[in-house]
């Protein structure tokens, strides 16, 4: 156990589906085959952080598909954000995008998501927990991160600090309704054409860019695995190289693999794009049977929609509320 175990916060009573302690990532480590790890949808994860008056990159919780019942310790403050599940404080309903105050004893559950995959439980301070190679970013594949290198377990404390001082009580915020992300069954994911795409010939790269693709059972945090229209290379593999975040893999059997997160550090299958983390934080979002259709854009045009989307999360007000 962590030594957070030592100190109070949050007692998991159920851990749900697939809960993981995150932050925003652990880079520099790809030399020694560690991956990023960090949230899959960055933006709904830096938004739990703002509405509890955090550093974006504080460490919260990623909860995929629900099930997570944590139970108080402290006296503190929390916002849920993400995918549309159903969240309660001592049996009472509450909205998400928003934050509360909570006491000792209090009794936060989250239910199994309607709409979406993954949600995210920000703190105030974030949760208090040792970093891995510069990093509280959980990978299970690489048994790194979190409390134990794994999934949270029924049992776990996830230490925080208490928020209980008046005169350093926070006020609580929310996220106006209208600018509040929605998660739809069907996405477009802007892709920057690799420098491998002389291998896939016009046709294939028409074709690959005109079908739409549907999500197969076999999707993770490493990546979402597609269905439909095979894409045909002019070679069958290349020389393992480093792979970057929403590449657009093509391996044997022509069905792309849009690699995220907790993706291998290297690789040997040719790629033919690299979506933009705008839109694989959408594809996070996607369960089985979503569908998907790709769409190119230039290096500039990525440079540009990064750039529009920070400074419009930057720029917008949250709403003090009660």
């Amino acid at each position: 156990m962590s030594n957070s175990s030592l100190t109070q916060g949050f007692l998991v009573k159920q851990a749900g589906m697939l809960s993981l302690i995150q932050d925003a990532g652990r880079f520099g480590a790809f030399n020694i085959g560690l991956t990023n790890g960090g949230p899959i949808d960055l933006l709904a994860f830096q938004w739990a952080n703002r509405l509890c008056h955090n550093t974006v990159n504080a460490t919260a919780i990623e909860i995929s598909l629900g099930g997570l019942t944590l139970t108080a310790q402290v006296d503190t403050s929390l916002a849920v954000t993400g995918a549309n599940m159903p969240l309660t404080i001592n049996g009472e309903i509450k909205a998400l995008w928003r934050s509360y105050h909570v006491k000792a004893g209090d009794v936060i559950a989250l239910g199994f998501a309607t709409q979406g995959v993954r949600c995210y439980l920000a703190v105030a301070g974030g949760f208090n927990i040792t970093p891995s190679f510069g990093s509280t970013a959980t990978v299970c594949r690489e048994g790194v991160g979190g409390l134990h290198g794994g999934k949270l377990l029924a049992g776990d404390m996830l230490a925080c600090a208490s928020n209980n001082i008046n005169s350093n009580k926070k006020q609580n915020l929310l996220l106006v309704e209208k600018l509040i992300p929605t998660y739809t069954d069907e996405i477009i994911l802007h892709t920057v054409p690799s420098y491998q795409q002389q291998h896939f010939s016009s046709q294939q790269q028409r074709l690959f860019f005109s079908n739409e693709y549907t999500v197969s059972k076999s999707f993770d945090r490493m990546g979402y695995r597609l269905e439909g229209q095979a894409i045909a290379c002019d070679i069958k593999g290349i020389l393992s190289e480093g792979i970057c975040h929403g590449a657009v893999q093509i391996p044997a059997d022509g069905q792309p693999i849009v690699l995220l997160n907790d993706r291998q550090t290297i690789g040997g299958y040719p790629k033919i794009g690299a979506v933009s983390s705008i839109d694989t934080a959408k594809l996070g979002q996607l369960n089985q049977g979503g569908k998907v259709r790709f769409e190119p854009i230039s290096m500039e045009q990525a440079h540009n929609l990064f750039h529009l989307n920070l400074s419009r999360f930057n720029r917008t007000e949250l709403v003090v509320c009660d």
